[in-house]
């Protein structure tokens, strides 16, 4: 079983506003990016929750999901990891690590980062798109103990040093992976996308 894990807790300070609630293709970021998972091949989605984490549950209100909460959301990203990884059900064999600000992310491109990662047999697997690194990521439940107690400094890039033959890197002509949204710019031109996208004859 494969169980996704959405990092939805931080402040959004750069942003202005809590970006996780910006409407966005007909209901908000958090909204989009969850049913994107829930349409994929995933078989479980946690939503790790923090910075007016009640408000972002709300807006996952009726989908299926797991809503966990970080109290620490404060301490970063591996915090927020780290509760989802702790919190998800005993069966789950592989995770999906999503970020909460990356609207672009498709479930087809999950669906082929899945097939890819099972397909190659290594322990991680993460997109790539012109030379660079990006989300989500997916690894082995073998991991998650290491994960839990290690990379305080570097995060899961600690994890994928450490393990730098089991990484595997999926080329990707998608450029979201590498689109997060920290600034009020970000967002516009996340919109902006979208709505070409969405464009007659798209």
């Amino acid at each position: 079983m494969i169980a996704a894990v959405v990092l939805a807790a931080g402040a959004s300070s750069r942003m202005g506003q809590q970006k996780l609630l910006l409407p966005y293709g007909g209901s908000t970021v958090i909204a989009h990016i969850v049913d994107q998972l829930l349409d994929s091949a995933v078989d479980h989605v946690s939503v790790v929750c923090g910075n007016r984490g009640v408000e972002v549950a709300g807006a996952l209100t009726g989908r299926d999901v797991r809503i966990v909460w970080n109290h620490a959301w404060h301490e970063g990203m591996l915090s927020s990891v780290r509760r989802g990884l702790e919190t998800a059900p005993a069966e789950i064999e592989h995770f999906l690590i999503a970020l909460g600000d990356q609207p672009s992310i498709s479930a087809a491109l999950v669906d082929r980062l899945i097939q890819y990662y099972l397909g190659a047999a290594h322990g991680i697997a993460v997109p790539v798109h012109g030379g660079r690194r990006g989300h989500p990521l997916i690894f082995n439940a073998r991991y998650a103990v290491e994960v839990r107690s290690n990379f305080d400094d570097e995060g899961l890039r600690g994890l994928l040093r450490r393990h730098s033959r089991e990484v595997v890197e999926m080329t990707t002509e998608d450029a979201g992976v590498l689109d997060d949204m920290d600034y009020p710019e970000d967002y516009r031109r996340a919109v902006a996308a979208l709505e070409r996208r969405s464009a007659p004859g798209c």
